[in-house]
């Protein structure tokens, strides 16, 4: 008995949801959970569901092919454990939450190995017996950096590779390589306060709320769809370095909760936007 999720994304049309489940049916499998939503103002439906039975991917695929309207997506999706790479510079909260997490099976994921381009976080990836690799940015350009560390990535095969304060732009060659694949933090609620030093802009601006968004990257610099968000309350009493210490704590928890959500396959890609079931 194997179990796998399966995530169909198409134009809407009436019987959908019948169309799926009869043709999870003949196949014998069981449904153990099923979230669908309809975005009306695109026309499009998005459904995912877990099932567990004995799989043919092939036929059912090409059942659900048959069945479903022109422009569909399908993903048949096991439910083995993911594995991610994460690139990080110095600051280590992100990293360290993601680390132990991993370490107490709170994130089902396997974290195979962690890039950076300083070496100052080394000691505490290796306290947990993965591999760290420092590829120093130092007197190489950007494309001679970013082509080592493609090519480390890579022999990795990761399913995700996630930017846990990783603070360098990445080319639009290492995007494309990787495409909605790759998750970043921002130290800041987007669309507000993109860039560099978003705590300073925020205190400059007098906010009352400071949060994170986790994304995916795109070209576009801080862009890319959205996955999950988060906020505290701050005041006229907190300095632009006030704001930053306390937001760290906002960007570990929302990394970790977008990580944890496209790792158990909840998360579509429509349009630079995410609906997340």
């Amino acid at each position: 008995m194997e179990t796998k999720t399966l995530l169909t994304d198409c134009p809407d049309a009436m019987g959908l949801i019948s169309k799926i489940t009869n043709i999870c049916y003949k196949h014998q499998l069981n449904i153990v959970h099923n979230n669908e939503f309809v975005d009306h103002a695109h026309d499009q439906f998005f459904m995912r569901t877990e099932l567990e039975g004995v799989f043919n991917d092939e036929t059912f695929l090409f059942d659900l092919d048959r069945a479903l309207p022109k422009g569909s997506h399908r993903r048949l999706i096991s439910s083995e454990r993911k594995r991610i790479v994460i690139m990080v510079t110095k600051e280590a909260h992100c990293l360290g939450d993601i680390l132990v997490k991993a370490f107490d099976g709170t994130l089902n994921v396997e974290i195979a190995a962690v890039v950076g381009n300083y070496d100052v976080l080394a000691d505490l990836v290796e306290k947990f017996g993965i591999p760290y690799h420092h590829i120093s940015h130092e007197g190489l350009s950007r494309e001679e950096h970013e082509a080592k560390m493609i090519a480390t990535v890579e022999q990795y095969s990761p399913d995700y590779v996630v930017l846990a304060k990783y603070m360098r732009i990445l080319t639009p060659d290492f995007v494309a390589r990787f495409a909605n694949q790759i998750i970043n933090i921002h130290h800041s609620f987007l669309p507000a306060f993109i860039g560099a030093k978003p705590y300073h802009q925020a205190f400059e601006r007098g906010v009352k709320i400071i949060g994170a968004t986790a994304h995916f990257v795109t070209n576009d610099l801080d862009e890319g769809p959205i996955i999950t968000q988060n906020v505290i309350h701050v005041d006229h009493n907190f300095s632009a370095a006030d704001m930053a210490r306390s937001g760290r704590d906002v960007e570990k928890s929302a990394l970790s909760k977008a990580l944890g959500l496209v790792l158990d396959d909840r998360v579509f890609v429509y349009q630079n936007r995410t609906v997340i079931l």
